[in-house]
């Protein structure tokens, strides 16, 4: 048996092909059901997001093309495009992959934490299906064990790496906790929808989605159950608001320092945060100068990205040496399982010798032959069959001049001076 991955992911190749080989929910199923009936797949997870497609395979024999046969034929693909931008792991190196994925320390964002949740969803799924046998089974309890050790003992998780989770990192400093404090967000990009998400986890429950095109804007907003205006009602949402985040292709400021001004002294000059993550700016830089608000622009964010980004390499680190100790422990683990394997193996041989003789000796002695005789040589049989394979190892290894391998036998069979 061989433990094998096969995967593709954003580093080795394009959206478009990522897209092929992604598995939707119904795809995923099938796919597991169609393995499962499969003598050659004896277990199976796959995981499947936006940014790689993994298959963990315990193979019965170790050709992984057999894999990659398969899912190159499961998307209707030829294997020559797909084998170029695949990459496969087996044994060692796939128990290290698994644990350096669950980590985040191989995903597009370091150090980011919704792959884990990812990998946890499919092994469910898998287990769900009964493609998860003993190997998986631990495999994967180990890796979230290693997950949950890193995240705790490393700051892999700690420091804000891309720049709408900055923002948010910047606005729960300030603010504290954000559940009743009230946002409002300009744009329906993608940007801001990953803002709504980080905002979301932590807590935020009043968000405002404002965009040029509405039903832009109602798209994302339904996601986050947020409420949704126009831009032409930003200067009376302004006033509402304590938290702004701005991020537009408008190539002309969208709020100024005069509607900021006016907002402030309907609030009573409550402060306001305001983040402008857009490129043009989307806030007058002016607005930086009012006493009560208080500006950030991308540059400011993109500083703090740079100096976390070095933090979270340094925790890289750690989390790779926790790694590698705990696939050392999981490959004592296999080699125990192995011996396990043999120690079944050789008992079930035993007893079907045994088996075999007693059933010889209890028709003899059903014909009347003599006890005494019938436990003589069932005894003999016995101490020959039992013989006869370390004999011959024995001789084997005298014969070839083996002195390392005789030493080893006689403390194998327990043969003293």
């Amino acid at each position: 048996m061989s433990l094998v991955v096969l995967g593709i992911n954003h580093k080795t190749a394009s959206v478009d092909l990522r897209e092929k080989v992604a598995f939707s929910v119904e795809q995923h199923e099938n796919a597991l059901k169609q393995m499962l009936n499969s003598s050659v797949f004896l277990e199976t997870v796959i995981v499947s997001t936006c940014n790689r497609t993994e298959v963990y395979c315990i193979l019965e024999e170790n050709n992984p093309q057999i894999l990659l046969s398969w899912l190159a034929h499961f998307h209707k693909l030829t294997e020559t495009e797909l084998s170029q931008h695949t990459y496969c792991y087996t044994d060692t190196q796939a128990i290290s992959h698994v644990m350096r994925v669950a980590c985040g320390l191989d995903s597009l964002v370091l150090g980011e934490p919704q792959i884990l949740g990812q990998i946890k969803q499919a092994y469910q799924t898998s287990k769900s299906l009964s493609c998860v046998g003993v190997l998986l089974e631990r495999l994967f309890q180990k890796t979230f064990s290693v997950a949950k050790q890193v995240r705790t003992e490393t700051d892999i998780g700690a420091s804000a790496v891309s720049v709408a989770y900055a923002a948010v990192s910047l606005a729960k400093h300030i603010y504290g906790k954000l559940d009743k404090i009230k946002v409002l967000l300009i744009g329906a990009g993608e940007t801001i929808e990953l803002v709504a998400r980080h905002l979301q986890q932590n807590g935020c429950v009043n968000m405002t989605v404002a965009n040029r095109t509405v039903s832009k804007a109602q798209v994302v907003a339904a996601e986050f159950n947020a409420n949704v205006v126009s831009l032409a009602q930003v200067p009376e949402q302004l006033i509402q608001s304590d938290i702004v985040i701005s991020s537009t292709a408008s190539t002309l400021p969208i709020i100024g320092k005069g509607v900021v001004e006016q907002a402030l002294k309907a609030r009573r000059y409550k402060p306001m945060l305001f983040v402008d993550i857009a490129v043009p700016r989307d806030i007058e830089s002016q607005v930086g100068e009012l006493d009560d608000a208080y500006l950030y622009t991308v540059d400011d964010l993109q500083a703090i990205v740079n100096q976390n980004v070095q933090s979270r390499l340094k925790a890289a680190e750690e989390a790779e040496a926790i790694i590698v100790l705990k696939v050392a422990e999981f490959e004592v683990w296999l080699k125990s399982l192995d011996a396990v394997d043999l120690i079944r193996v050789y008992r079930q041989q035993v007893d079907e010798i045994k088996n075999e003789l007693i059933e010889r000796a209890t028709a003899q002695l059903s014909a009347g032959k003599p006890a005494e005789k019938v436990i003589l040589e069932l005894a003999n049989k016995l101490s020959n069959r039992l013989m006869h394979a370390p004999t011959r190892s024995i001789k084997q290894a005298a014969e070839s001049g083996e002195l390392a391998q005789l030493v080893q036998l006689k403390n194998v069979l327990g043969i003293d001076e």
